[in-house]
């Protein structure tokens, strides 16, 4: 839905000096909190952007959200540039500081920056274009509808006339300010950055090594830390050796942290302070700690299965959604399904660990943090040094991957406690790939209990999944209450293919658990939709129906009405169009060799539709070899960035690929795997060799691409090793079975 923004947000304008104007949008807090605090639903009105035009005819256009690789530093800025009507070649893009006082909501999460800023970046160009139009105008003696304008230039056709941006720049700042919502803008016909594939700002410093990531950072006379938390998390430090490592080469600081039991925040710990990175860490090494015992010691990822089997027996602790009558159901269907799926806990595994400086400063503090989340790094580090949040100023860095990781801040906070420790000198923490891994904020395990029935005909008559999670509402839970579980361990009610199904039941009961979780990209549909799909695959073989035509009828029941159906925003009617055109372009019916299937996923995520199928090839030995990838998506009316979109799609398989082969185990409280040894990433000789992506353009306001095209992968991946070896894969990872790439 379009919104526009309130009439208390404006325009502010300020001439710059040899007469160029920087144009700020400025939005009325009101209208940017109404629709709930920070944390919660982004802001509908989180748009805010400056534009300088500068007195030789070029323009600065600052990108207000993180930069963690998704291409929003380009994207942002094409919209505004593209309604200024100014060529890409004359715009410098620089990134925001943390000001949500300048620019509202800045966040990169939840594949929001396009839909919240589509509209608002439009009105900002298309606003400081009008007031350059009413400045000519004036100065050219002429109505200003008899004016046009290209590429930083107001033409007057009349008289053949010519003026630049920059020569109007001083005068378009004293023109009354349009309402952003009467400003008219551009049919998308007219667009002329918009839709074209435009590189990347950041990617001639990045293919050249350039220092431009937040692990390149330094500052002048900056110190280094390390921070050694207990492998249980949140047990407290009983005693250790500070004094000796005070005396090893280099180290300046050596203290206990004292910590809290937020998992999310500053938890116990010992921080070493050196003046490089190589000597404390090495005397890291030389560091002995005694920790305290801790409730959560004794957890196992075997026990967690153990009692999820358990739990799995019985009924749900909680009925998320009823419809119909399920035992009914199965006793009169023609075939029943029942099938336990699992996902293991999972890391992040971004290649930058993470990394922040801090500099303390009497009593304010500068920080430059890869955040994703600025405005929460902003809430904790108030909160954990006693300060209010005006006290702080944050760079916003350029981030080598987030993948939702970054949406947490504890080493934002950890790095401000430490430099506060310290006194007045920079400091810079930063992770060890191990401690990247170990302290990861992971992807929860989940267990599905699950039972399907379909009819003589083939249809799906019943449906019911106990899912067995992780939550803080699970009885007797020990230790810190862990954060992220809303998005990450939970599954909507509504959640396909709930009101498509008429006999359907789902609920789910909850363990105790002392590990930390968070949102993973794509939070909770690139776990669930490898279930959920591949459930869809067996009913489907059960009933005799092809996998794409038994999705397409089901995704046509019409037994519920459509506002009730779409209560999630799900259209099914744009889902069927992409597993279409995804069949289409892989040649679905096509004979293949033997040991050489295709398989199909969709999957709604973050207001995108996509569909994928995979061909893979598995050979006598298990091993697994993926020709090739089609992807199929509908994320709206409009590719801002073919390129980038075309990256982020190949970028969502990839990853997804790779999650099929990941696990985080835990023993004793504590996670077994460290290093990439042992949670391997995709090799390039392991990649597919083409990923196709294909785009249905419908009549919808755009959306975001970092999260919708991963889901799907992985069903798309199972369900064609199901069809190509006969073995169904119901749990993760695939070496479970022993399958392994070729």
């Amino acid at each position: 839905m379009t919104k526009n923004l309130s009439r208390r947000s404006f325009i502010r304008v300020s001439t710059l000096a040899g007469g160029g104007a920087v144009f700020a949008l400025h939005l009325d807090p009101t209208a940017l909190f109404a629709q709930g605090p920070p944390g919660a639903t982004p802001p509908a009105f989180a748009a805010l952007a400056f534009v300088t035009i500068n007195p030789d005819n070029t323009f600065t256009i600052t990108s207000k959200n993180p930069e963690i690789g998704q291409g929003i530093k380009n994207m942002l800025p094409m919209i505004i540039a593209d309604e200024l009507d100014v060529p890409w070649a004359s715009c410098k893009i620089v990134q925001a500081d943390v000001d949500q006082s300048k620019y509202g909501a800045q966040v990169a999460g939840g594949s929001t920056a396009t839909p919240v800023n589509w509209d608002p970046c439009r009105q900002v160009g298309a606003a400081v274009r009008q007031m350059v139009l009413a400045a000519a105008a004036q100065k050219l003696a002429v109505p200003a509808d008899q004016l046009t304008t290209a590429d930083g230039k107001v033409m007057h056709a009349a008289s053949n006339r010519t003026l630049t941006y920059g020569e109007l720049a001083a005068d378009a700042v004293k023109q009354p300010v349009p309402m952003l919502s009467m400003v008219p803008l551009k049919a998308a016909k007219d667009y002329k950055i918009i839709g074209k594939p435009v590189k990347g700002v950041d990617t001639a410093k990045v293919a050249t090594g350039q220092p431009i990531y937040s692990i390149d950072f330094t500052l002048p006379g900056m110190l280094w830390a390390v921070f050694e938390k207990a492998p249980v998390y949140g047990a407290k430090v009983e005693s250790a050796n500070v004094d000796l490592i005070k005396t090893l080469p280099g180290v300046k600081h050596a203290f206990v942290v004292e910590g809290g039991t937020n998992l999310t925040a500053v938890v116990p710990g010992v921080a070493i302070v050196a003046d490089s990175w190589w000597q404390a860490n090495s005397a890291r090494k030389q560091l002995k700690v005694t920790w305290a015992a801790h409730p959560t010691s004794a957890q196992s990822s075997e026990l967690f299965q153990a009692k999820a089997d358990e739990l799995g027996k019985g009924a749900p602790a909680t009925s998320l959604r009823k419809d119909g009558d399920v035992d009914k159901a199965f006793a009169g269907a023609a075939k029943v399904v029942e099938a336990a799926y699992m996902y293991p806990f999972i890391s992040h595994t971004p290649l930058e660990p993470e990394n922040c400086v801090a500099h303390w400063q009497g009593d304010k503090i500068e920080i430059w943090a890869p955040s994703q989340t600025p405005a929460a790094g902003l809430a904790v580090v108030a909160q954990t040094l006693g300060i209010q949040q005006s006290q702080i100023k944050m760079h916003l860095m350029k981030s080598g991957g987030g993948f939702g990781r970054r949406l947490t801040n504890d080493y934002v906070a950890e790095v401000a406690w430490i430099a506060k420790q310290v006194g007045t000198v920079p400091v810079k923490l930063l992770w060890t790939r191990e401690d990247d891994m170990r302290h990861d904020m992971y992807r929860p395990a989940g267990y599905h209990y699950l039972k399907g029935g379909v009819d003589a005909s083939g249809k799906i008559t019943a449906w019911k999944n106990h899912f067995v999670t992780f939550g803080v509402n699970a009885p007797t839970a020990p230790g810190p209450t862990p954060s992220g579980y809303a998005t990450a361990a939970n599954i909507p009610a509504i959640q396909f293919p709930a009101l498509f199904v008429e006999n359907y039941d789902f609920g789910d009961s909850k363990i105790p658990l002392g590990v930390p979780t968070g949102a993973l990209r794509a939070p909770g549909s690139h776990a669930y939709s490898f279930v959920f799909q591949s459930f869809i695959d067996e009913l489907a073989e059960a009933a005799g129906k092809d996998p794409v035509q038994f999705r397409l009828d089901l995704l046509a029941s019409q037994k519920y009405p459509a506002p009730e159906r779409g209560g999630d925003g799900f259209d099914a009617k744009r889902m069927i169009e992409v597993v279409k055109l995804a069949a289409e372009k892989s040649n679905w019916t096509a004979a293949r060799p033997k040991g050489t299937a295709v398989g199909i996923g969709f999957q709604y995520s973050h207001r995108g539709y996509f569909a994928e199928v995979a061909e893979v090839t598995v050979d006598a030995n298990k091993r697994i070899k993926i020709n090739k990838v089609w992807v199929a998506g509908d994320i709206g009316s409009e590719i801002i960035n073919p390129l980038h979109a075309e990256n982020l799609v190949q970028g969502g398989v990839v990853e997804g690929i790779s999650h099929l082969m990941q696990e985080i185990t835990f023993k004793d409280g504590a996670a077994v795997q460290s290093n990439f040894h042992q949670v391997p990433l995709l090799r390039l000789a392991q990649t597919p060799p083409v990923i196709e992506a294909h785009w249905v353009k419908s009549n919808n306001p755009p959306t975001g691409l970092g999260e919708p095209s991963l889901p799907p992968i992985l069903p798309a991946i199972t369900n064609a090793i199901a069809r190509a070896s006969g073995t169904r894969v119901r749990s993760l990872p695939l070496t479970k079975h022993g399958f392994r790439w070729a």
